[in-house]
């Protein structure tokens, strides 16, 4: 670190986790940030690293701007970011103009040009739950604390918990119930919870069970890497060999990826493998896909997961507190409990990640945990609770109707004016209605990657700027899309 002792760096890096938990929720943290490590901070780049490409790739492409601007507070001049792989406990040489040209490459080819020196073929591949390898053959990475035991089940996820002890019971017994299995709801309700829980269950209950956890992401990357490497058949092989697969994230899967997924579940099926698939839609919405592979997942069983109430809030609530009185002695009032389960109304990972944020406040402070200080540290959440949680489906299906221009143009190659303007209109509503980040904007609309998203938002505000009449009918459409 060229502008402090090791000291300093050690204090900066920990105000900087902190604030990222505070951020991003314990889960999300826990996944992509825990293993990073502050190497050195030179002009105005930040240097971390990581112990394997993919957590290189994948932390570069999705929370570059995020993590900067968790050392801002800092240091206001931090603007750039590079993470090198660490190898035996010490992190590669920075290059600079590898971590300007990261900034600008779209999530698909960062994590081809990550890709590790071809493995060999495992004969038994088995659940992974720590990526530490980084090859194309292992699953991605399972959270330990994601158990059937630590999820909170309510009416409104009752029947998708039961549903999964289920499957994972006749795994464990050789059996398959339904199948396939199909897990659907808005983002923070718990799919991946239950899919994680699956996966612990049957591996520890029988460690020979060849079990894959892949997100649509890391499925996409072990595609691409195996064709680079011609060893296409290889993965395919790998795939159609294991006993239980579980594919979260599902809406995320695109191209050539979507195709062989679904080649692979029919391959799975016909031989009684169980299949568990976790998205954000029903599987009608799912217009990346192939019909029959649709109608392959509608026909199995598919199980909704609803918004929660306020018995299940305040007992997520609850048992988040709990956690935390247990690791770091830390009550929280029974005041406090209620009025984060009656004002944070959105999904599972605000209420996790309100609780992060007091515990937070508390330990930067010093300030006792109370409703005063709940209403300040959590304001931005509760200010959006009776905003609607607009889709990007639904906003493509607005702009659709609105412009008359079909939804497939929206989402294809197409340059026309006619379809551009509203292409870069609906990007610029997704950025602004919805919580998702760039590059998963860009992946719902057709495999963009996320510079072109950034000039999209650019490009319709400024045109707004310029354009009254267009502000209006953008205005017009915000509306209708919250109504």
């Amino acid at each position: 670190m060229s502008d402090g002792s090791s000291e300093t760096q050690r204090d900066l890096w920990t105000r900087v986790r902190a604030r990222l938990k505070a951020s991003v929720g314990e889960d999300v943290f826990t996944s992509w940030f825990a293993r990073l490590e502050l190497e050195e901070l030179v002009d105005d780049l930040v240097h971390l690293s990581a112990p394997t490409r993919f957590l290189c790739s994948w932390v570069q492409s999705h929370y570059s701007e995020r993590i900067l601007e968790a050392f801002r507070h800092d240091l206001p001049d931090m603007a750039r970011l590079q993470v090198t792989m660490r190898v035996n406990g010490q992190a590669r040489p920075r290059i600079a103009p590898v971590a300007e040209a990261a900034a600008e490459a779209p999530a698909s080819q960062l994590a081809e040009t990550a890709a590790a020196p071809a493995p060999s073929m495992p004969a038994a591949p088995r659940l992974v739950r720590d990526n530490a390898r980084g090859d194309a053959l292992s699953g991605s990475a399972i959270d330990p604390r994601m158990t059937f035991d630590s999820f909170v089940a309510g009416t409104a996820n009752e029947m998708a918990f039961g549903v999964a002890r289920q499957i994972a019971n006749a795994a464990i017994n050789n059996a398959v119930t339904f199948n396939p299995v199909y897990i659907h709801s808005t983002v923070g309700l718990g799919k991946s919870h239950l899919l994680n829980a699956i996966a612990h269950q049957v591996s520890q209950a029988d460690p020979s069970k060849n079990i894959v956890y892949l997100t649509a992401d890391h499925f996409m990357y072990h595609f691409i890497t195996a064709v680079q490497r011609q060893s296409a058949l290889g993965f395919k092989e790998w795939l159609r060999r294991v006993d239980l697969l579980l594919i979260d994230d599902m809406q995320f899967l695109q191209g050539k990826s979507a195709t062989e997924f679904g080649h692979t579940l029919g391959t799975l099926l016909t031989g009684a493998k169980q299949v568990v698939v976790a998205a954000d839609a029903p599987p009608r919405d799912l217009e990346m896909l192939d019909e029959r592979v649709r109608s392959r997942l509608s026909g199995g069983l598919v199980v909704p997961i609803s918004t929660f109430d306020l018995d299940l809030r305040r007992d997520i609530v609850q048992r988040r507190a709990e956690q935390v009185n247990a690791r770091f002695g830390m009550q929280f009032p029974n005041a406090v409990i209620d009025y984060i389960a009656r004002a944070v109304v959105s999904h599972g990972r605000d209420l996790d990640g309100a609780v992060n944020r007091l515990v937070a406040a508390n330990q930067l402070t010093g300030e006792l945990i109370t409703v005063p200080l709940a209403e300040k540290t959590l304001a931005d959440l509760i200010r959006a609770r009776d905003a609607k949680r607009v889709r990007i489906e639904d906003i493509l299906k607005a702009v659709s109707r609105h412009y008359k221009v079909p939804r497939n143009e929206l989402l294809s190659a197409r340059r026309s004016r006619d379809v551009v303007r509203p292409r870069q209109i609906a990007m610029y509503l997704a950025k602004a209605l919805t919580a998702r980040s760039l590059p998963e904007i860009g992946r719902r609309f057709g495999g963009r990657d996320h510079t072109t998203v950034l000039h999209s938002v650019r490009k319709v505000e400024q045109m707004i700027k310029d354009d009254i009449e267009l502000g209006q009918e953008i205005e017009l459409l915000k509306r209708m899309l919250e109504e």
